[in-house]
Parts: C-alpha cells; structure tokens; sequence
C-alpha cells in the first residue's frame, strides 16, 4: 500500500508556528525582528499560512510558453539583418528591433525566418506612412508581430510629444484596425527609481489614457524586472490582475502581452560579471511571473558597444532557463505559493488605489503636464539611493565587498553615466539614473 508522506504528520496552525519562533526569539520582539517593511509599505512576514486566508486567484492571459528575446538595434539595414538572422539561428525566439528613423523594410528582413521568431519594435519616431507600409509587409509574410508605439511613453521619457497630443492619437486612430499596435513601455518608470506599485499604477494609468482614446484592442506591456526576486514575480502576476479588472470597463479583450527586460538601474560598471547574476535572477522572475517574452541585458551593455560575445552570453542565459533548467515545462509556477500569492494581492491592491487617485485627479497625462508623476518618482528614487548609500541596498563589487584592483577608464567604449542635454520639453522628462553612478565616477577619477 502506497503512503502519503503529509499524512504522518499532524497539520500545525499559524499560531503554533507563531508561538514556537516567540519562544526561539528568547524574548526578543517578532515584529521588529522578523517582519519587515519595504518602500511600497508591504510587510513581509517570516512566514505565510494557509490560515491567513490567501486564496489563489487566477492570472489572467497568462502564457503557456515564453520565447527568448534578442535585441537589435537598426542602424545599418543589412548588419541588422545578419545579426537578426544570426540570433534566430542560435536560438532566439524573437526579436525585439529598436529604431530611430525608418529603414529598409526588405533589407532588414531577408530570408527572416517568420515561422519561427516573433517580432517586436522600439520606435523613437512616429511615421505612419512607415508603420502602415511596415504592417502591411508583415501581414503578408503572416509574421507575429507588435508595433509598440507608445506617444505617452514618449512624453514621459523625452518630455515631448512626437508632434503633439492631438497629432499623434489621431495617428494612433488611423491605426486602430491593426493588431498589437500599441504598447505601454513602464521599463523608464522601473529604471528612474518609481516602486513597485507606482511602476504597476502608473501602468495601468498609461494604459487607461489609450483606453480612453479608443485608440487599442490590444496592448504590449514592456516592463523592468529588477533583483527583488519574488516581489518581481508578483508585479507581473498584479500587472495581469489589474489590466483584466481595467478593461472590463472597455469593449475590449482582458489579457494583455507582456514582454520583459532587466533593469539597468541595478547594473555596475565595476565588477561586471555580476551583472550576469542580476540578469539572471531577472530573467527567472521574468519567466515565473509569466511574461510571454524575455529580453535579457548584456552584461557589458553599459561600456561596451553591441558585440557577438555580450549578446551571445545573454541569450545563452536564457537557452539555459529553458533548455537545461526546464524553465518552460509549468504555466504559472507559482500558483498557490502563499508567500507570492499574498504579494500579487497586496501590489494590486495598492496599484488600483494609487491608480484610482490618478484618475480622481484627472488622468496620467494631467499628472505627467503637472509634474506630479516626476515628483512622486523622485522621491522613491531618492530612498533608494538613500538606503543605497547607506549600505541597505547591496550591489556586491559596488557597496560591497570591492575589489581596488578591477579599473574601467581604459575599458570605456561608451560613456556610463547619466548624460545632460539641455533642450526645450513640454514637460520635465522622467529621467533614467543606475544607482551606483556616483561611487563609479569618483572611482573613476582616482585611476
């Protein structure tokens, strides 16, 4: 006769286990040693119970599958191409094609293998003479592809318009026909320092201004996915949860995609090869959170210019998740798990209050023409730093544990830090800043 090994032992309540880690303490306080609280003003307990009443909730849209992601960035048309092709045949899933001006269409997609690679863009212009001619092309191949023009994104980022609000959601109503036209990029928002539940209410927000507009069915979402491991897997779990809840409102489907891509704001140009791990670790949240595509950062991607070996190690990552870790087998992983089931619930609850103070106060755009939501981004940013300076926030080979011997200066391909250029905007732009700039710059300094 077969026995099940949970059935030996007596369950044990929450408050049996609270009472024997009370006696473990040896008087020391619970709450103030073993409960802690984050900058979204989660606490986190030593432990989680079913007794707490955490009840699994269903995601909403979430994948059966993810594909790896290669970014490629068009400047030359043929070079793309080639590198595009060639990341496909290493075993790139999809590619994700920035772009600041519009190119050859055919030259860029010779002899692509539609079959087996979606396609995303990254577009820092706004043609839709192009992007109709893009779309078209596309169709006609029967590619998987997503536009991802995102003028709010614009706004918030470059403080400008592409032309001006009226202009640019006309064009986007031109387009409304198309599948996977817009996209919601909140990876700028993860990036300038906003936590967890402003990058999920001003998500939801963002969206909300396209929504409005009728200007969608469909939406990408691109977001950062930092090195606070299961709070990650929640944010996109709650990022589900949120959307679905927002667009049943509209007449309009209630899953969105969601592709994924690792925070540069926790990246060091000092002890470099850590950055591997902080990758990786984002690529796993990633995956068990459920974005349907992952885009992983090289790890030299700060001071060295594109080349085949950072590129070729990043997408070896990812080939290890799936191929060798098995990261691929399980739809939703971590259904049911109290601990990140009580952290989805906990995000999205303070996202939709967060969110629903946004629009009491006129909406994303209001705020953004305001300067509330820069405001509200510096002030996460600055606790961070804050905690960062003062050693809460560890970047091993940065804050700790610092290695004198590693020097950069002669290594420095591309300039790492935060650069300044003045111009006119609409709007105070929300701007993108690593954590560890300035210890890097003074060790700089005294190479």
């Amino acid at each position: 006769m077969k026995k099940h090994l949970l059935t030996d032992f007596d369950p044990v309540s929450a408050k049996a286990w609270k009472q024997k880690i009370q006696v473990d303490l040896k008087g020391a306080e619970y709450n103030e040693t073993l409960v802690s609280k984050t900058l979204e003003g989660i606490h986190i307990k030593p432990f989680y119970h079913n007794d707490d009443g955490i009840i699994a909730k269903e995601i909403p849209g979430t994948p059966s599958g993810w594909n790896i992601t290669q970014g490629v960035f068009i400047d030359d048309a043929k070079i793309a191409n080639d590198i595009a092709v060639d990341a496909i045949e290493k075993g790139a899933e999809a590619i994700l094609f920035g772009a600041n001006k519009p190119f050859d269409i055919e030259s860029v997609f010779k002899d692509y293998p539609y079959g087996k690679a979606s396609i995303y863009f990254d577009f820092t212009f706004l043609d839709i003479d192009f992007v109709n001619k893009l779309s078209l092309y596309l169709t006609n191949q029967k590619a998987e592809f997503y536009l991802n023009l995102d003028p709010v994104g614009k706004l918030s980022k470059e403080g400008n318009w592409f032309k001006s609000q009226k202009e640019d959601f006309n064009a986007l109503q031109s387009l409304s026909q198309s599948v996977n036209t817009i996209s919601v990029d909140t990876t700028n928002y993860q990036n300038a320092g906003a936590n967890m539940v402003q990058q999920l209410a001003y998500a939801l927000a963002h969206a909300n201004e396209y929504l409005n507009h009728q200007t969608t069915n469909s939406i990408t979402f691109k977001i950062a996915t930092g090195t606070h491991y299961f709070f990650e897997i929640a944010k996109i779990r709650a990022l589900r949860i949120l959307y679905a809840s927002l667009t049943k409102e509209y007449d309009c489907s209630q899953t969105c995609h969601v592709i994924a891509q690792g925070s540069r704001r926790n990246k060091t140009l000092y002890d470099y090869n850590i950055n591997m791990l902080r990758s990786t670790t984002e690529a796993m949240s990633s995956v068990l959170g459920g974005a349907d595509a992952v885009c992983n950062m090289p790890y030299d991607v700060l001071y060295h210019k594109s080349n085949e070996f950072g590129e070729r190690i990043s997408r070896n990552q990812l080939l290890i998740l799936k191929a060798e870790s098995y990261f691929d087998v399980v739809s939703n992983p971590a259904d049911g798990a109290y601990y990140i089931e009580n952290l989805t619930q906990e995000l999205a609850t303070k996202a939709l209050e967060l969110f629903k103070q946004i629009e009491d106060s006129g909406g994303f755009i209001k705020q953004l023409l305001q300067g509330d939501i820069q405001k509200k981004i510096k002030e996460s940013a600055a606790k961070q730093q804050e905690l960062f300076d003062n050693g809460n926030i560890t970047l091993l080979g940065t804050n700790k544990h610092l290695n004198p011997t590693d020097l950069m200066k002669e290594n420095l391909e591309l300039f790492p830090f935060l650069k300044s250029n003045p111009r006119k905007t609409l709007i105070q732009p929300i701007i993108a800043k690593r954590m560890a700039e300035a210890i890097e710059k003074e060790r700089l300094s005294h190479e």
